[in-house]
């Protein structure tokens, strides 16, 4: 059930991330994260039953501090062959 259900959370993840962005927010999804203290941190902080749920996946969210750099992209005939 946990390998379901971490799969589905990615859906709804996509979901947040996109609305985040046509928001104007920022937004990082995040694995690799050590579950056991994770766990602690909902567990003591959160007060989340551990027993009865798990972390799956983590994201943050929120605005930025300073403006992006200004993107530059190659002309895309300069990499990208037409066969008609």
């Amino acid at each position: 059930m946990l390998d379901w259900s971490s799969k589905q959370a990615y859906i709804i993840l996509g979901n947040m991330l996109t609305t985040a962005a046509m928001l104007g927010i920022d937004s990082c999804p995040m694995e690799g994260f050590n579950p056991e203290k994770m766990a602690e941190v909902l567990k003591n902080d959160l007060h989340i039953d551990t027993n009865m749920y798990s972390l799956s996946v983590m994201a943050a969210f929120g605005y930025r501090d300073m403006e992006a750099p200004h993107k530059t992209r190659q002309d895309l005939d300069n990499f990208v062959t037409w066969l008609i």
